[in-house]
């Protein structure tokens, strides 16, 4: 204790106080180092925001060091800033190449720009997404599933044209690009569990869509927790959609109309009515459901 406090004394007390003040100001580089490090701590995150810092930082590294070589004259000032100067630009080169060095297919250059970007995945993530997945094309009435055939062992996202998903031979609803082809049915499964389609999903027009394979894609969420969570996110969405949706397509009854947001009144209204499985699977969810 008492070292530190001798350590403190020799510090402030001991230490020469300025007597004199110098009247002039330093020089325009010193003040405009001084401004581009204000403006350089302001920047953002994200590889671009990093880029921003930098580039800023190294500027004004650069112009500390023209300062200290012609106006201070002092070799340990320009020798630390020279050193920081040369630090930014190597963090600014590598930072620029791997901005450049990630390229995408015309079909992931807009997924990333319509559905990912706006909710702030950055670049490297997206790549990490897409090196896992294949872009497909698919014929104008041509099948992605058939009903009680197909088995789920994939994950799909439309990027172009419009699916059209039916049950029985019943329309329910269409797929539009940017939606999940088999949200429903990748939910309903465990990672253990093994299923069939229960709707027929066919192309009214040319497709494209990006698809994932089932188990390359449980091991990219098992290496990364947050584009788990992301696909998590992303999915519930999308069924949410989807059901919302099915809302005005399915009819029980006279005249009533069902709301997937109320299953316990449809199942006292009409109880002997024979549910198709598309409601026999909300009526299995109503537990969820329930507040």
């Amino acid at each position: 204790m008492e070292r530190n406090s001798s350590l403190w004394k020799n510090l402030i007390d001991e230490h020469p106080v300025c007597t004199t003040w110098k009247q002039e100001a330093e020089g325009a580089i010193y003040h405009l180092a001084s401004i581009l490090f204000v403006v350089g701590f302001m920047g953002g995150s994200g590889f671009f925001g990093l880029l921003y810092v930098f580039s800023l930082l190294g500027l004004g590294f650069l112009c500390s060091a023209v300062w200290a070589w012609v106006d201070v004259c002092a070799a340990d000032i320009f020798s630390w800033n020279f050193v920081l100067f040369v630090i930014c630009f190597m963090q600014f080169v590598h930072i620029a190449y791997q901005v450049r060095s990630i390229t995408f297919a015309r079909e992931f250059q807009v997924l990333y720009s319509s559905l990912f970007q706006p909710l702030g995945i950055s670049l490297p993530v997206f790549r990490t997404i897409a090196l896992s997945s294949e872009v497909v094309t698919l014929e104008k009435e041509h099948c992605y599933a058939m009903q009680g055939k197909t088995s789920i062992d994939k994950l799909s996202l439309l990027v172009s044209g419009r699916i059209r998903v039916t049950v029985d031979g019943e329309f329910l609803h269409y797929i539009f690009p940017f939606q999940f082809l088999d949200s429903p049915e990748w939910d309903s499964l465990r990672p253990t569990e093994e299923g069939i389609f229960q709707v027929t999903l066919t192309a009214e027009t040319d497709c494209r869509y990006v698809s994932w394979r089932r188990k390359k894609l449980y091991l990219l969420f098992a290496q990364h927790r947050y584009i788990s969570r992301l696909f998590s996110v992303l999915i519930g969405s999308d069924i949410a959609d989807k059901l919302y949706a099915l809302n005005d397509r399915v009819y029980i009854g006279k005249s009533y109309h069902y709301d997937i947001r109320l299953p316990n009144f449809y199942q006292m209204s009409s109880p002997e009515i024979r549910r198709s499985p598309l409601t026999q699977h909300f009526r299995n969810s109503r537990p969820y459901c329930e507040i």
